[in-house]
């Protein structure tokens, strides 16, 4: 898959790719990420991308022109038709089913805003999704940008150690969608505090059951929109019913 990013600061992304465990997806090219500067495409002695917003207000906003000329210049490289998506508090907000799609993709034009956003009629004509963090707003799209591509980049085969460890993440449907539990490591005693003594004892079946008691109670506590879906979806059994009324 290829992501085109579409940034005024490309430079951002450089320790991204060669970071960590994701750059495994990046560096075989399983994930690929081209970058593309808008400014390149700007006219006139100071290649202007921005412009102060007709009507008036604070801040500036990006031109429409060097925007399209961008996006002209990626299609011409690609074979496909990609989606583009912009980065915008007007989004879908971005969750573990909408990576799975992604990741399941052929990638997409990521359109990484700046300033006061980007001028809606650009948006009006070329743009297919809109992606959201959260109810906060960024600076850029860039930091959206990276959220959505080690996400992707994760679930790529071969990224993780373990090929089942994405599996284990909170919100997976093998998790029936709650939050992941607790864990430990050495050594079993730290300032006073110990590790659980079901996790030594051995017993694979009372290790699984804690575990998923684990579960239940912190997402019944901090995300209860999530066990109301586990239920309607039937994931949850006489057993979880049972402990979660103990709560």
């Amino acid at each position: 898959m290829q992501f085109d990013v579409v940034t005024l600061f490309p430079e951002l992304f450089a320790p991204f790719l060669t970071t960590g465990i994701t750059r495994r997806a990046f560096e075989s090219g399983q994930v690929r990420v081209k970058f593309s500067n808008p400014r390149d495409f700007a006219t006139g002695n100071y290649r202007r991308v921005d412009d102060r917003p007709f009507g008036g207000g604070p801040g500036m906003v990006m031109m429409t022109e060097p925007l399209e000329q961008c996006l002209v210049a990626i299609r011409a490289q690609r074979t496909d038709l990609a989606p583009v998506v912009l980065f915008s508090p007007a989004g879908q907000a971005l969750n573990h089913h909408v990576v799975t799609q992604w990741a399941a993709s052929e990638g997409a034009v990521l359109i990484c805003g700046r300033y006061e956003g980007i001028d809606q009629r650009f948006i009006d004509a070329h743009v297919t999704e809109q992606i959201s963090l959260g109810d906060f707003v960024l600076s850029g799209g860039e930091i959206a940008a990276m959220a959505l591509l080690d996400a992707v980049a994760r679930l790529q085969p071969g990224v993780l150690n373990d090929a089942d460890s994405h599996a284990q993440d909170s919100f997976n449907p093998a998790l029936d969608g709650l939050l992941d539990c607790p864990h430990y490591t050495r050594p079993e005693s730290w300032q006073g505090r110990e590790v659980p003594a079901v996790l030594l004892s051995g017993h694979h079946l009372r290790i699984e059951r804690w575990r998923r008691d684990q579960r239940l109670a912190l997402t019944a506590r901090l995300r209860p929109e999530l066990i109301e879906a586990a239920r309607s979806n039937g994931n949850l059994t006489q057993l979880d019913e049972a402990y979660l009324s103990t709560l």
